[in-house]
């Protein structure tokens, strides 16, 4: 799999607890909420994917608490719009210790939605990773069409 595959041209692409569960998708809402200019999303989380630090925009762009982050999965954000092949794309690279870059469809606590475009780092410290720090900023909107196209066919083929 090409570890750079969410950077740039998406044609280039192959790529819960206390929540919904992801089959019920009766709580989510065809309704995008405005990524706010010039703010950066930032969080961290542990080897697992456990959030651990996560700033005041992301508390505020995810409608969730401080408190309701921290120590849950980063995947209580995953949209159900957006392909598994995203995120193994982004565990294989991560986990080699190589940064990660992509557009991610957001899954807010009240089942609104917001687009970012996310670049994962690994921390690494005296050559071990210890965790992720993850910095997400506003997504243009003409690389939300092309790419939320794309992802609409990377999950129709994953359902076949």
């Amino acid at each position: 799999m090409n570890p750079h595959i969410f950077m740039g041209n998406p044609s280039q692409a192959f790529s819960r607890s206390n929540r919904h569960t992801a089959n019920d998708q009766s709580y989510i809402l065809d309704e995008e909420v405005e990524f706010p200019d010039g703010k950066l999303i930032t969080s961290r989380t542990d080897l697992n994917g456990i959030i651990t630090h996560a700033n005041e925009a992301f508390v505020t762009m995810s409608a969730w608490s401080r408190e309701e982050l921290i120590g849950q999965p980063h995947s209580i954000l995953r949209h159900p719009d957006m392909p598994k092949a995203a995120f193994a794309d982004l565990w294989h690279t991560v986990s080699k210790g190589e940064k990660w870059h992509g557009y991610v469809k957001n899954l807010r606590k009240d089942g609104r939605y917001y687009w970012v475009y996310a670049t994962v780092i690994p921390n690494i410290r005296n050559g071990k990773i210890e965790g992720y720090t993850s910095v997400r900023r506003r997504a243009s909107s003409e690389m939300v069409k092309e790419i939320s196209d794309y992802y609409q066919q990377l999950c129709a083929q994953e359902r076949e």
